[in-house]
């Protein structure tokens, strides 16, 4: 939690994008009216434990995570919310008070609480009932999100129905055991994951582009997106034309299969160990980066995306409408949802998880597969580059070093190794985005308290990995070095 902006809001007061809650033990209807406005306009922070005047007056310390869990319950319940969000509230303390902090994105949907819509005026939210101001809040987010296209001549017959019956497993068994897709009837699934809709821009309705990208016979896919396909390549021998070569035309759910099963059968699986559980770090990168390519690509370009298997590298690369331009780090990564609707479609059949979860993992198993950090290059061509190494597995060096006896190591000298753990290794990440980088900002960023993060510190500058140069106000510099090599946490 980022204390200084906290402060920074309690002296502003509420505005179109801040929120004051005063909240006992549950969260109240009003909450959610303002994630509703919010998610529709420009997004926004909630505070909850602050009067409306900007004193903190805190909520029930022992009732905070049950107030998270019951939220999360109910943003994602489509008999509330439709569509459904998903946000991950923030308990944290300030000046010994307990406070709940919810950061709202701007949706690209237009979002109902109860059957209502609400809009963001000033510091209130505005219940919406007259069709053409309804109209321009459709017409504003469809400018965005050209998965909301509807195609009302697209019929049930066109989506591939067979599908379903494995939906509903793989939404089931992400949601641990039970979730409302298992029971709805098709069309009241498809509607519930947003993928049939209105269009209030010309007053027709049907199935939306995301509905025909995630669900679409080949031959409509081909229709509505002539140039879309995936090509896979592998360039390891014959660089200038190719070793191995899939090309991937079908709707988003087969394509991940079927890109993931070529990228298993082109990438070495090294072994790992994160405590006592063995990981897979070729299957763990290539699907982040497989489903990052089909999850956030722009769909109306003909740009043709790729999958690039190379001897030192793999890359994906899409079509983009970028934010910015330039590499994306854990500093500066704001996530941000290119195509919610199948960005929600995927996080409901565990495909992808939470929202910006999918990049920060690609650089804690990324580095791990191959002792170098990827590259995430945001532009209207977007690119995840991944480095190989086959000869690099720093499980076998770390057994080399110790006997056999791997996990749990803070640092110190293994193999003629610096091994470090997964926290100083995201410090030593930050500290490169960042030189001057303060150990307050650090823990706020890595959600430990100072003391933890001295610790590290110092681990790493005993290590010789990082010094500090000049006194309260000087910077870091990182050392150069070869002898990293990460290690699991215990």
């Amino acid at each position: 939690m980022d204390l200084a902006k906290f402060e920074k809001a309690l002296m502003i007061g509420e505005t179109v994008a801040i929120e004051f809650k005063r909240a006992g033990g549950t969260i109240e209807t009003d909450t959610f009216e303002t994630v509703c406005s919010f998610s529709n306009r420009f997004g926004g922070d909630i505070y909850l434990g602050v009067l409306d005047n900007g004193t903190v007056v805190g909520v029930p310390e022992n009732a905070a995570p049950s107030m998270v869990k019951n939220f999360i319950s109910a943003i994602g319940n489509p008999n509330l919310f439709s569509p459904t969000l998903y946000l991950e509230p923030e308990i944290f303390k300030y000046r010994k008070k307990t406070l709940i902090h919810i950061h709202v994105p701007s949706s690209g949907e237009v979002h109902s609480f109860k059957k209502r819509i609400y809009d963001r005026v000033d510091e209130a939210d505005v219940k919406v009932s007259a069709t053409a101001k309804i109209a321009q809040m459709y017409i504003r987010k469809q400018e965005i999100y050209t998965e909301r296209k509807v195609y009302p001549y697209v019929k049930l017959k066109d989506l591939r129905l067979d599908l379903l019956p494995m939906v509903r497993i793989l939404a089931k068994n992400n949601a641990g055991g039970s979730h409302l897709w298992e029971k709805l009837p098709n069309m009241d699934l498809l509607k519930s994951a947003g993928l049939y809709a209105e269009d209030h821009a010309t007053g027709k309705d049907g199935f939306n582009l995301a509905a025909v990208m995630l669900l679409g016979r080949d031959e409509v896919i081909r229709d509505v997106c002539p140039a879309y396909q995936t090509d896979a390549l592998v360039r390891k021998v014959n660089v200038d034309r190719y070793d191995d070569r899939l090309t991937v035309v079908t709707n988003l759910i087969e394509s991940f299969e079927q890109l993931f099963k070529f990228a298993t059968l082109h990438l070495p699986d090294k072994f790992y160990v994160e405590g006592a559980e063995r990981k897979s770090l070729r299957n763990i990168v290539a699907r982040e980066m497989l489903v990052n390519t089909l999850m956030h690509r722009e769909y109306s370009s003909s740009f043709q995306a790729k999958f690039v298997i190379e001897q030192d590298r793999m890359y994906v690369e899409n079509a983009n409408r970028a934010r910015f331009n330039g590499p994306i780090t854990l500093r500066n990564l704001e996530p941000f949802p290119k195509n919610p609707l199948i960005a929600s479609f995927f996080r409901n059949i565990g495909y992808s998880e939470k929202l910006g979860s999918g990049t920060r993992k690609m650089f804690k198993y990324g580095r791990l597969y191959s002792g170098v950090d990827p590259e995430f290059i945001e532009d209207d061509v977007f690119r995840i580059i991944q480095p190989l190494n086959e000869n690099y597995s720093f499980d076998a060096e770390l057994a080399n070093g110790v006997g056999g006896q791997m996990g749990g190591q803070m640092g110190g000298q293994i193999g003629g190794q610096i091994a470090l753990n997964e926290r100083q290794l995201d410090i030593l990440q930050i500290i490169k985005d960042n030189p001057t980088v303060t150990r307050k900002i650090l823990a706020e960023m890595l959600g430990i308290n100072e003391s933890a993060v001295q610790k590290h510190l110092e681990t790493l500058k005993e290590n010789g990995v990082i010094r500090h140069v000049g006194k309260t106000r000087g910077h870091w510099e990182v050392t150069p070095t070869s002898r990293l090599s990460p290690v699991s946490r215990s």
